[in-house]
């Protein structure tokens, strides 16, 4: 053999083997797309489709198909109203046609058995939907994990709770389909992910805002248990009055005052109903009104109850919350921003505690003040139910646990920067900064390279340390709480809030 041609042949026999873009699973094939060494499937059926008479059930399973079905783009978003503006999609739009799930993978075969990260998106149960630029998965699968994004129905088609529907259902329950869904994803998962590489014994949830709140509640199901080994959890869980649980009983009681108000006297007259007629009624709602309940089943207790008898997922917790997640404007209403009026809020909500709380959150200005407020309305929003989360899996979970806080800024581009906002963190964990057109620093960049190696060290290892990162220490008191504190320039350092928390907890 001529040498050059020799050395070609050695090289492109050292190259990884092509991955593959068609692959089976247990209902048939799907053929999705190869780009940058990731193959990506998208649009996966994991589940029936959730329609006529099988609205308001569990999910059941998905048909089977004959050939080979193109999987090459999102299946549509859950039913949902335009709630928040920083969601963009790229599917095709909402349907209650929207139990599909997405795959990318570097895997070059299927004997890889690469660890999984299966994702679960926020959006107060409300919105949201996999097809998100920001949660992109193909940058993430580069670190070497195979990543899955499923959907799962929200607002009243996910979690409403009719007495029919209990009895119905065999169990005795209604509701928390949404969350259901998200376990019927995992089962999934557990069932085909070894055909695209994936390990289903090394399976990791994530999720961000009503994600995180999910991944807190499928520790706390037993239906998930053995489905995942790690979970990480970004701004929430529910662990305080924030999405707090219903009991099944009054979820009914409700809901039924909801159907009468649509002229709905039966079951066979709610699934009877327009998918668009519903959405609409249900945004006439106040505040998130169809959210996860105590429904006997998918949840026997409330979660706190659960992880306080040690029954939830014994499993390794990655969880933390972003510097900035709230707004003083929550706290101050109508009144202005000053000094003056956070001292009389103190006063008219914690009473006796007063003094103690403004030790706490200061205002011996009127900045210091604002400061305060901010810290107050984040802790209220989204800190307090995740330290709580992290507390009690330390406490009884028989697990590590390691907490982070996200400080990074991000860039304004025309407006000015709005801090370490809630769900900043998301394109950063994804390496999906280019998602949103902003002027991007090197250390935002360098930040996301970190945060996504982090993330996926914890995938395959339970531990999100690795060579020639910043050391993340586990969380403990003999390690006085540390916090990893994630920014341009990364570190560990001991909680300096912990008494505010203490102080909330004991309210």
């Amino acid at each position: 053999m001529h040498p050059k041609l020799f050395a070609f042949c050695l090289a492109a026999s050292l190259l990884p083997a092509a991955v593959p873009d068609v692959i089976k699973v247990d209902t048939g094939q799907v053929k999705g797309s190869v780009s940058n060494g990731v193959a990506t499937f998208k649009g996966i059926p994991f589940a029936a489709p959730p329609v006529g008479a099988l609205r308001w059930q569990a999910p059941q399973t998905a048909p089977h198909w004959k050939g080979v079905r193109d999987a090459q783009e999102f299946g549509a978003r859950c039913m949902q109203a335009n709630i928040y503006n920083d969601m963009i999609f790229r599917d095709k739009g909402p349907s209650e046609d929207c139990l599909y799930l997405n795959v990318w993978t570097p895997a070059a075969s299927a004997k890889a058995r690469l660890p999984v990260m299966v994702w679960i998106y926020g959006g107060g149960f409300a919105a949201g939907a996999a097809s998100e630029p920001r949660q992109d998965g193909e940058n993430l699968a580069k670190k070497g994990v195979v990543v899955v994004s499923m959907s799962y129905r929200l607002g009243v088609f996910g979690f409403f709770s009719n007495a029919e529907l209990a009895k119905e259902s065999g169990h005795n329950s209604s509701g928390n389909y949404g969350l259901l869904d998200q376990a019927a994803a995992l089962k999934w998962v557990h069932r085909n992910i070894a055909g695209f590489g994936g390990d289903p014994g090394k399976v990791t949830i994530f999720g961000e805002s009503a994600g995180s709140f999910s991944v807190s509640a499928q520790m706390a199901s037993p239906l998930a248990q053995g489905l995942f080994q790690r979970a990480i959890g970004e701004s929430g869980a529910f662990f305080s009055t924030v999405l707090s649980q219903k009991p099944l009983a009054e979820s009914e009681e409700a809901d039924a005052k909801f159907a009468e108000s649509i002229g709905a006297h039966s079951l066979a007259d709610l699934r009877a109903k327009p998918a668009a007629e519903l959405l609409d009624a249900a945004g006439k709602q106040n505040g998130i009104r169809f959210a996860p309940n105590i429904d006997g089943y998918f949840l026997a207790q409330s979660v706190r109850e659960i992880y306080a008898g040690g029954k939830q997922s014994h499993v390794p917790l990655l969880a933390g919350w972003n510097h900035d997640e709230g707004g003083y404007g929550s706290i101050f209403g109508k009144d202005p921003p000053t000094a003056a009026n956070f001292v009389a809020y103190a006063h008219k909500h914690f009473g006796d505690r007063a003094d103690e709380f403004l030790k706490l959150y200061p205002a011996d200005s009127d900045e210091q003040a604002k400061r305060s407020a901010q810290d107050l309305a984040g802790d209220q929003f989204i800190a307090f139910s995740t330290w709580k989360w992290i507390e009690m899996q330390g406490a009884t979970g028989n697990s590590t646990v390691y907490r982070y806080e996200f400080d990074d800024a991000p860039p304004g581009g025309d407006s000015p920067s709005r801090g370490a906002y809630h769900s900043a963190e998301i394109e950063f964990v994804f390496g999906a900064l280019a998602s949103k057109n902003l002027p991007w620093r090197p250390e935002d960049k360098a930040l996301s390279d970190l945060m996504s190696t982090y993330w996926s060290n914890f995938a395959k290892n339970g531990d999100p340390n690795g060579a020639g990162l910043p050391q993340w220490p586990a969380y403990s008191s003999q390690a006085n709480y540390p916090v990893m504190h994630l920014d341009a320039v990364s570190h560990a350092a001991p909680d300096d809030h912990r008494q505010r928390y203490e102080f909330l907890d004991r309210k």
